[in-house]
């Protein structure tokens, strides 16, 4: 499915979608470099695991610590967005994430991640799966 949405709000709605999709292509490729250089130092990242509430993890290393952990448990993942749109310094995302875990078996779930920009870097993300 195509992106859809709008970026909103004119230039500061697509500077912040801008970042925000920047962030996704990163994680695609597994640039844990490029993802650190797009988060600020306090960002928050909340999980959508374990239910019901998922995990919070507070300031750059930790959320770092956690994408390294992640791309190990998987041979191969991919987000695809499917729908962005801002507000201010807000931004929803819409995506499914698609896997191949280390025995080969393929997965997917649908989701939507709410970030929260500061001074154009995520200072939050927010994740949520359709359960």
């Amino acid at each position: 499915m195509p992106l859809q949405g709008s970026s909103g709000e004119g230039d500061l709605g697509r500077a912040v979608c801008g970042v925000v999709l920047q962030f996704q292509e990163a994680l695609n490729r597994k640039d844990i470099a490029a993802m650190q250089r797009l988060l600020t130092p306090d960002t928050i990242f909340e999980n959508t695991y374990p239910p019901p509430d998922g995990s919070r993890y507070a300031g750059r290393e930790a959320v770092m610590a956690f994408w390294v952990e992640f791309f190990e448990a998987s041979k191969e993942v991919s987000f695809e967005p499917e729908e962005i749109f801002a507000a201010g310094e807000r931004c929803v995302l819409r995506w499914v994430y698609r896997w191949v875990g280390k025995d080969g078996t393929h997965g997917h779930l649908r989701g939507v991640d709410v970030f929260r920009l500061r001074e154009g870097l995520i200072a939050e993300k927010l994740s949520y799966v359709k359960g």
